[in-house]
Parts: C-alpha cells; sequence; structure tokens
C-alpha cells in the first residue's frame, strides 16, 4: 500500500505573533515552526498502517526551503521519501493544485492530510484535492483501518459518531483520534541519521497564480480586566452585570 502524507509547517501553537508591514506580513522572527499537529496525527497513523500492512510511505508539502526542517523530521520520525514543492502555501486552491497534479503522476492508495492547518485554518485542501482527482473523501476523521483495499472509517458529526466504509484510493483530512496523543512518534537519533540519506524531491511549482490574497491581519481584541466578586455578593454581581457591562 503506498501512502502519501501531506504536511503543513506552522508556527507552534505558544508561539507570539506579531505582524509587520502595517500588518499585512506574518513576522516570522523567532517563531519555532512545527508540524501541523493535525498532520503529525495523520503521519502516526500511516506509520502504523505502514508497520501492519507494508508498503510505502511518503510526505508531501507546498513551501519554501524553510519548510525543510519540518520534513526532515518526518523522514526522521520514518516517512521513506519526501517532495517539496517549491512554493509559498498561502491559497488553498493552488496548495491543493500542485499536490494533486503530482498525485496525478504519482498515484497513491491512501491519501492522508490533517482536516485544517492552524495557522490559516482554510479547512479546505483536502476536500480540493478530493475533488481534482475524483476520489472520495472522508473529513475530520477520528478513526481509520484498513483490510484489503477497503478502509473502515469513523468521523465526527453533530451530536454523535459516524462509521462509514470506502474502497481505495481514499483521501481522508485527520484529526486528533486517529492515534492518541501518547502514540505520536518522536524522532530518535537513528531516524534523524538516517533521514540525512532519505530521498527529499524538490520540484517547482507550475505558473498558476494564487486566487487570494491577505489584505491585512489583525489580532483578537485583549480581554478587559477581570472583576471578582464575593459569592455571597449577589446584587453588587447583578449591578455590574447590568451597568457595567451591559449584559443583562
Amino acid at each position: 500500500m503506498n501512502i502519501v502524507v501531506c504536511i503543513s509547517s506552522v508556527p507552534d501553537t505558544t508561539s507570539k505573533i506579531n505582524f509587520t508591514e502595517n500588518n499585512t506580513k506574518f513576522d516570522s522572527s523567532g517563531i519555532q515552526f512545527v508540524i501541523n499537529p493535525n498532520d503529525e496525527f495523520g503521519l502516526t497513523k500511516a506509520m502504523v498502517l505502514k508497520e501492519t500492512n507494508g508498503g510505502t510511505l511518503k510526505v508531501i508539502t507546498v513551501g519554501d526551503i524553510s519548510t525543510e526542517p519540518i520534513i526532515r523530521k518526518t523522514l526522521a520520525i520514518g516517512a521513506d521519501s519526501a517532495v517539496r514543492i517549491n512554493k509559498i502555501a498561502t491559497d488553498s486552491y493552488t496548495t491543493a493544485l500542485e499536490i494533486a497534479n503530482y498525485l496525478k503522476d504519482n498515484p497513491a492508495d491512501l491519501i492522508i492530510a490533517g482536516k485544517e492547518s492552524l495557522d490559516y485554518n482554510g479547512g479546505a485542501v483536502p476536500a480540493m484535492i478530493a475533488e481534482m482527482l475524483d476520489l472520495p473523501f472522508v473529513n475530520a476523521c477520528n478513526g481509520l483501518e484498513i483490510t484489503g483495499d477497503t478502509a473502515k472509517v469513523s468521523r465526527e458529526i453533530d451530536g454523535g459518531k459516524e462509521n462509514l466504509s470506502a474502497n481505495l484510493p481514499l483521501v481522508i483530512g485527520g484529526q486528533k483520534g486517529l492515534v492518541e496523543e501518547s502514540e505520536l512518534r518522536i524522532p530518535n537519533m537513528r531516524g534523524i541519521m538516517q533521514a540525512r540519506s532519505k530521498p527529499l524531491q524538490v520540484i517547482e511549482a507550475s505558473s498558476v497564480e494564487d486566487l487570494t490574497t491577505s489584505i491585512s491581519f489583525e489580532k483578537p481584541i485583549e480581554k478587559g480586566a477581570c472583576k471578582l466578586v464575593d459569592a455571597d455578593n449577589v446584587s453588587e454581581l447583578v449591578n455590574l452585570l447590568h451597568n457595567e457591562a451591559k449584559v443583562i
């Protein structure tokens, strides 16, 4: 079974985010980048499937050279090879198109992408890849088992859980639950050394222009000061909510 995992390089969620050039550009200075968490769950699940069923595991990303440390980390975790499409990923459609164009010439049995990346939170790329490749797609997956050419998938829905069955090839949008957090793989010294010799292919992007452009960025409004009211002073609480907070 040939598995491809789509990887995004995103800022660590503990990083302090700033913008430059009049809030039109993201300031990457001093930012620690990590594997997108939803992608990391997918990568670990792909490792388990490869160990169980055999086959190959390839990771693919759309990004510039700054993403290569993250790609090398996926190779150290256990991916067999990697592909970097040389383009800064800011637009969902062109990101999906670049990946789909590669997969048309290099088909896979299972394509795993995170349901969304934690930087832009678009949540559109995996579905677009499936549409462009004319493949079945299941989003928000938190369970996946493969038997032969059949995949049994579970996913979250409003108020419950849905169990599905689909034939390979298949695209899924994964999230926490594909594996437990305790199962996430950490590169060891042997894996780090082996990653240096594993193939990382760099492909130039097509000439398709992005359809969307970020005009400006704005930080969330900072939380105001918190007032504490004695638990027994209900009248004061009601007064503050009515006259100051004006929520009642």
